[in-house]
């Protein structure tokens, strides 16, 4: 994965911070959590970038409370104080947090918007999920609504309003109607972006503050790229 440039705690883009939870845009390349990669992850970036900015002595709590993919840009929620980890957590678990992507595709979907409705099965040694029409062994459903943003000169804009939080879900759930995303070689897509990303974008994200019980709407802007630029 070529993240060209990487993310630090100084280049770091916050959307929203307070005492109990802290918004970031993720770059496309970093993964969220640790993993047998042994790259730093987002999660300890942030951490550096609290401790530096508020002068704290000794670890820095954050909580992770969702994960998007490596190749995945935009909003990642992180929670700075245990209370606010369990809320949110349990938020996410209600399904309580609206969740909504942007993602290009080549294909026009058949109608203009709809509703995706697969059974996913992921393959762990593949790092792969595979969708079904109907139940099959060992499949979670996975359900999404799009509709089609706007046309750009070969690609279309797709808004996703993700309904279940499966493996994979837009990506593979796309893949099935025949329309993956562009750049994403492992969901079918002909050939990959330059920088390893795949033109997926976790556009914003609506909840209630898990302490003060205001609702928050946060967007985040795509990394400037001709395809993003076109979009906006």
């Amino acid at each position: 994965m070529d993240t060209r440039t990487k993310t630090s705690p100084q280049n770091l883009q916050v959307l929203y911070e307070d005492n109990h939870i802290i918004a970031v845009n993720k770059r496309p390349g970093d993964i969220v959590q640790g993993d047998k990669t042994g790259d730093v992850p987002l999660s300890e970036i942030v951490k550096q970038y609290i401790k530096k900015k508020y002068n704290k002595p000794g670890k820095v709590f954050l909580g992770v409370v969702h994960r998007i993919d490596r190749p995945t840009s935009g909003i990642v929620l992180f929670a700075r104080t245990s209370k606010a980890l369990s809320r949110l957590n349990e938020l996410f678990a209600e399904k309580l947090a609206k969740k909504t992507y942007w993602a290009i595709v080549k294909n026009h979907p058949n109608k203009e918007h709809g509703t995706l409705e697969h059974w996913l099965v992921r393959n762990p040694k593949q790092n792969k999920s595979y969708a079904y029409p109907k139940e099959v062994p060992n499949s979670k459903k996975a359900v999404l609504d799009y509709q089609v943003l706007k046309k750009l000169n070969n690609y279309y804009l797709l808004e996703i309003d993700l309904k279940t939080g499966r493996h994979h879900q837009i990506r593979s759930q796309l893949a099935a109607i025949n329309c993956p995303i562009k750049g994403d070689l492992k969901y079918g897509f002909d050939r990959s972006n330059k920088n390893g990303s795949i033109h997926l974008h976790a556009r914003s994200i609506e909840f209630l503050h898990p302490v003060g019980k205001e609702p928050l709407s946060l967007i985040a802007p795509p990394l400037e790229d001709p395809i993003w630029d076109a979009c906006l």
